[in-house]
């Protein structure tokens, strides 16, 4: 009796639209894709890798040095070019810390509201996080320098 049963809702199912098995066929996928992307996130995060990066901008005025996550833990940095009087615009630092290299020409790292830092080849800035500042090209010489950001510590 029961091998009747199942036998006759095998063949009614096999009967069913289009619809049904989409639907049926939409479930199972979504249960697939649920189920990889919770073991996904159970993995460990990948250990960044030390790398060289090679400084050429050519000729842009931007080039992302490091990416952040998962490339870094949690630094991102970049190669900023500036014409003379050229100012790379008020921004804030967030929930980061930044660190300003000039590898060439002479700038000043303005802080929203506090001093105004002078900088020249070989010098760096440290500006604390939750600070707006801009940096401009005081000089005469195209500006050239690095930026590094790291999340602060909560």
């Amino acid at each position: 009796m029961r091998i009747h049963f199942f036998a006759s809702h095998l063949k009614k199912g096999l009967h069913m639209s289009k619809n049904t098995w989409s639907y049926i066929l939409t479930i199972g996928l979504l249960s697939f894709l649920a189920t990889s992307l919770f073991f996904a996130q159970q993995q460990p995060p990948k250990k960044p890798l030390p790398k060289i990066i090679k400084l050429d901008s050519k000729g842009q005025n931007y080039l992302r040095v490091l990416e952040g996550p998962p490339e870094t833990s949690t630094m991102r940095s970049g190669l900023v070019t500036l014409a003379p009087k050229e100012s790379v615009g008020k921004h804030s630092t967030e929930n980061y810390e930044e660190l300003v290299i000039i590898l060439d020409g002479q700038a000043e790292m303005r802080i929203t509201g506090g001093e105004i830092l002078q900088l020249a080849k070989g010098f760096a800035a440290y500006c604390p996080p939750r600070t707006e500042h801009d940096v401009l090209n005081i000089g005469n010489e195209t500006l050239r320098y690095i930026y590094v950001v790291a999340e602060a510590k909560k």
